[in-house]
């Protein structure tokens, strides 16, 4: 059954003034995304390999739907131990780990191959790597898609079709500079209000993956979608590093080689969603545009990377630039 966050936070409170370790409970785990979603299954078929590889010492309870709040609010419950494993994405990261930045770069990737060797590479472990100074414990990288700006007036070929369109972001710093740095009004909005702002022209498009473009209906008020891609950053598994340290070294390799064995998996249901939800659109009739030579958009948002990026950022996004689609060493 659901459970709200007072439930959550009452039962947390008893099982430590009752003296429970957290060894003799399973692993608590929170995803805002809802119980069919690919992530949430993924951690779902990690639960399983760690409770096989543990003999069942190992187990993880799912607390999906944002039953237990906002990304924001899980985070700060996991960096205090309260939660164990969390699934979020890289944005609530921002602020407290620069190198996740990165990933979230406009068209630092090539294509979906290429950010997955990234982030099953150096840079990824780089990256994941970093958040253990904040009290996080970086596990794996799963899929968020590849988002693309779709709108109400027009096609989008190239970055003048942007100029004047008044365009969703999310509440974040980097989105604003990317989307004002292509010729379009950047407006910062929470993700529920799109749709009717869509239809009453308080916006004039949004960004977003297939999935996402298909789920809220957004293409029926906005039905022009430009193949963009200018963002593919990933989302993060991460754990409390309080819990984490309270595992043997044995346990410590299980939970690893889980969440390694759940990127897969998670990927293999992420494609089918995205090919099926671009097939149901298509079908409904969207104006898709296509775009192939992204030259164009990349020159106009070089100074976002200055903007955000140190020296070794830099330089990090340099690999990444440079490296083969095939490159996960």
């Amino acid at each position: 059954m659901p459970v709200t966050r007072r439930e959550f936070t009452w039962g947390l409170a008893g099982s430590c003034l009752l003296g429970c370790e957290a060894a003799e409970r399973p692993l608590w785990s929170a995803d805002t995304h809802p119980q069919d979603y690919p992530t949430v299954r993924a951690v779902d078929y990690m639960a399983t390999q760690l409770r096989e590889a543990t003999d069942g010492e190992l187990d993880i309870r799912i607390y999906s739907g944002g039953q237990l709040g906002s990304e924001r609010d899980t985070l700060e419950i996991t960096m205090f131990g309260g939660l164990d494993l969390n699934r979020v994405n890289l944005a609530p990261l921002n602020p407290i780990a620069p190198a996740t930045l990165v990933p979230a770069l406009p068209f630092l990737f090539r294509s979906t191959g290429h950010m997955r060797a990234a982030m099953d590479g150096m840079p990824g472990r780089k990256i994941l790597d970093s958040l253990e100074a904040h009290g996080f414990k970086g596990l794996c990288f799963y899929d968020s898609g590849a988002r693309s700006f779709y709108n109400t007036k027009r096609p989008i070929r190239e970055p003048a079709d942007m100029a004047g369109l008044k365009i969703r972001v999310q509440n974040s710093d980097l989105y604003v500079a990317l989307v004002e740095s292509l010729g379009a009004d950047a407006t910062p909005m929470s993700f529920g209000e799109v749709y009717q702002a869509l239809v009453q022209g308080v916006i004039d498009g949004a960004e977003n993956n297939w999935p996402s473009y298909d789920r809220t209906r957004h293409f029926e008020a906005a039905p022009y979608y430009s193949t963009t891609e200018h963002v593919m950053a990933p989302e993060v598994l991460l754990m409390s590093m309080r819990r984490w340290r309270r595992l043997t070294d044995d346990q410590q390799e299980a939970v690893l080689n889980a969440a390694r064995a759940s990127v897969p998996v998670m990927r293999e249901l992420w494609d089918a969603r995205v090919n099926a939800a671009r097939e149901r659109l298509i079908a409904a009739g969207i104006t898709l545009t296509t775009i192939t030579d992204k030259s164009a958009f990349q020159e106009r948002v070089a100074p976002v990377y200055e903007q955000y990026l140190n020296p070794e950022l830099l330089e990090l996004v340099s690999y990444i630039l440079t490296m083969s689609t095939e490159d996960a060493s």
